[in-house]
């Protein structure tokens, strides 16, 4: 195994000292949001939340179950009635006030989301504004929820297309992206009329109660978002909850492909709407025609961000035979230039910790598996020497993995990055598709009709063509096959929160 990764500064940095730094020490809540209000959970209960990048403990949050959930779709209900009846220019303004503070206050934003996610402070940082992005993209889209005139096949009538706000939406969000996924979901939801009850991760619920705040200093109406918090304890009855209740008419999730699948079977018994954003397993290919330097660069990105723990992270890279070798050594010199393991808040970090122990144990299994099945370690594979406690591991790259380890066939959601030899477009593409999942994919090369080959092959729902990156407020985001349903952004995103009404008139 390879040592030369980098390593920043890495000065001790204690966790509850950075929260002093916050210039508005309100936007850290450590109570959930009902009907416009800071409340503790009924019985009184809380849970701790922890720096990964220090393991002490950051703050307790109030832990809410069941029952305190029940409420907060009751205030959400309740506030339906009149926010349904809002004009969309007046929800515009209310949500163009919400972003223009997000943005007043994205320092502030990033502080609280690196000391709960992990992110160095600017990747964090660029989450903030991304998620601010769908917060004014939403706010120009709800006056463009058009409806329709239909050409009626009666001379007597007519018919119209309307569409109307589904209702109470439960939004259930993951722990990697604690601002941004409630942005996109969020703002799509009030921008056509519905009210929203939140369940963050417990992992990073920070992030989710300080847009709260903005959220209230903005004048959106009490109980038009709620945000229930609750530990990995009480997630199973939350999540029964939300997915249950007749109240509520839409249930949002991000996560894995097996909760998802739970969810979904939850939420037909009363047969709600449902948009569901699941695992992938990318494929990244780099064909013999290609920029090697571009690929190289934008693996970088594409694989490591957020430590490998992004749904749409290359987790399988294909490379041609030809170019293979070069290839690799483009790349594991650019990850030993620009990647820096260290703390988010620690001076030159790029590359932080992992966010979970359980995903930090799935990792070293994943590389013993492959290691074990002949796989080499060209670069990283450890937990890195520095002086902080965190769950780290150092960026990683492998050759000679096979297609059966798991590594190969399953998300690993961590900084592993096998590159595998490929010596035809046809082989590449079966290999590339054969996993039950379909997020995103990428690939490399300037043949003009290679590229509408592969993109229209790749079994995927979106795909990155000399470019690592596929999202943004204005694409439409989301998979096929067991990456889910529905799409999110974009001005597919608002769709998903809106039923459409005809109206056949006669007269």
């Amino acid at each position: 195994m390879s040592s030369h990764i980098s390593l920043a500064k890495n000065s001790k940095v204690v966790s509850t000292d950075e929260l002093s730094k916050l210039k508005d020490p309100s936007l850290f809540r450590a109570e959930a949001f009902v009907d416009g209000k800071w409340v503790k959970a009924a019985s009184g209960k809380t849970f701790d939340v922890e720096d990964p990048g220090t393991l002490e403990k950051i703050g307790r949050v109030t832990d809410m179950d069941a029952s305190d959930v029940r409420k907060a779709v009751d205030a959400g209900s309740a506030a339906f009635e009149s926010w349904k009846k809002t004009t969309a220019k007046q929800r515009a303004v209310l949500l163009r006030k919400w972003y223009d503070l997000i943005i007043e206050n994205k320092d502030d934003l990033a502080r609280i989301l690196t000391l709960e996610g992990g992110k160095p402070l600017i990747e964090a940082t660029g989450e903030v504004l991304y998620g601010a992005s769908f917060i004014e993209w939403f706010s120009e889209e709800a006056k463009r929820a058009y409806g329709d005139v239909v050409p009626s096949p009666v001379a007597n009538s007519r018919m119209v297309v309307m569409k109307q706000p589904v209702g109470v939406a439960g939004i259930i969000t993951p722990y990697n992206f604690p601002n941004a996924m409630i942005t996109r979901k969020v703002g799509a939801a009030l921008a056509a009329g519905c009210t929203v009850v939140v369940r963050p991760a417990h992992e990073t619920p920070y992030s989710a109660l300080a847009l709260c705040e903005l959220a209230q200093r903005a004048g959106i109406p009490p109980g038009v978002i709620n945000v229930v918090t609750c530990s990995g304890e009480n997630t199973p009855e939350v999540g029964r909850e939300l997915t249950t209740n007749p109240t509520i008419r839409k249930v949002s999730f991000t996560g894995s492909t097996p909760v998802g699948k739970l969810l979904m079977e939850q939420a037909s018994s009363t047969m709600k709407k449902v948009s569901f954003e699941l695992g992938g397993n990318a494929p990244f290919i780099v064909f013999d025609d290609a920029d090697l330097q571009a690929a190289a660069e934008n693996l970088l990105a594409c694989k490591f961000r957020n430590s490998g723990q992004t749904c749409v992270c290359a987790n399988r890279v294909y490379v041609h035979e030809s170019v293979y070798d070069e290839f690799v050594d483009k790349f594991v010199s650019l990850v030993k230039q620009k990647l820096k393991v260290g703390h988010g808040l620690d001076e030159g970090t790029t590359f932080g910790p992992i966010i979970t122990e359980r995903g930090l144990l799935k990792v070293e299994d994943q590389l013993k598996r492959a290691v074990n099945s002949g796989a080499k370690v060209v670069l990283g594979g450890k937990r890195p020497s520095i002086n902080v406690s965190g769950q780290f591991f150092e960026p990683t790259v492998l050759v000679n993995v096979s297609d059966d380890v798991p590594m190969s066939c399953e998300e690993t959601f961590g900084p592993l990055c096998p590159i595998y030899k490929f010596t035809s477009e046809e082989e590449v593409l079966r290999r590339a598709n054969n996993v039950p999942v379909g997020l995103a994919g990428y690939f490399f090369s300037r043949d003009i009709g290679r590229i509408f080959r592969v993109a229209e092959a790749l079994q995927v729902g979106m795909v990155g063509i000399n470019v690592g990156n596929v999202s943004s407020e204005v694409s439409p985001f989301g998979g096929v096959k067991e990456s889910g349903v529905g799409r999110e952004g974009s001005r597919y995103g608002i769709d998903e929160y809106l039923n459409i009404k005809l109206l056949n008139i006669a007269f």
